[in-house]
């Protein structure tokens, strides 16, 4: 009887040790390897799930360039399906130019973030660039668990998609970094 406890002793901890030793999300998407708050950009916008810094360039006169990051910084739940949408406004209010970029990380876990770029060819008309972003997010206001246990089987809780948008994101006096 006792060697049988202590072959599954032995069992179950090598079981546990290899579960430690398995590989995680990438380290460069955790927010301790960067300096937090960062430094680096001029633009910040945050919601109830996520922050996001970026920068406005212009590296050819016909192109806007958004670089930027977006961070999970207090959430228990994951932020899926991040995706950005830079949109050249004329003075009459119209779209004249648009872009769309997907998040390369499909979900930012608790303390995580990721990297984007938005290079958008412009047309000549536009007086404004706003910034849509897009993402699924389940929120009870209680750090809820994604799916429960029930007598049933699991309970799958529907994922909230979420629009928002900063109008003119690459303003001189706006969404500024303090």
């Amino acid at each position: 009887m006792k060697r049988e406890m202590r072959v599954t002793f032995f069992l179950l901890l090598g079981f546990v040790v290899s579960a430690c030793a398995a590989d995680g999300p990438p380290a460069e998407s955790m927010l301790g390897e960067i300096q937090w708050p960062p430094i680096d950009y001029k633009h910040t916008v945050s919601t109830t799930a996520i922050r996001q810094y970026w920068n406005c360039t212009r590296p050819e006169p016909d192109l806007m360039r958004l670089d930027g990051m977006a961070a999970n910084l207090w959430n228990g739940q994951p932020i899926k399906f991040l995706e950005w949408e830079l949109v050249g406004v004329n003075a009459e209010g119209r779209t004249v130019s648009n872009t769309k970029v997907a998040s390369k990380t499909i979900q930012l876990f608790t303390n995580q973030y990721t990297k984007f770029q938005i290079d958008l060819r412009m047309t000549g008309g536009e007086a404004r660039f706003d910034l849509y972003y897009y993402y699924q997010f389940y929120d009870r206001g209680h750090g809820t668990m994604e799916a429960s246990l029930d007598w049933d089987g699991p309970v799958l809780f529907a994922q909230q998609n979420q629009r928002s948008f900063v109008l003119d994101a690459c303003s001189e006096t706006q969404h500024l970094v303090r």
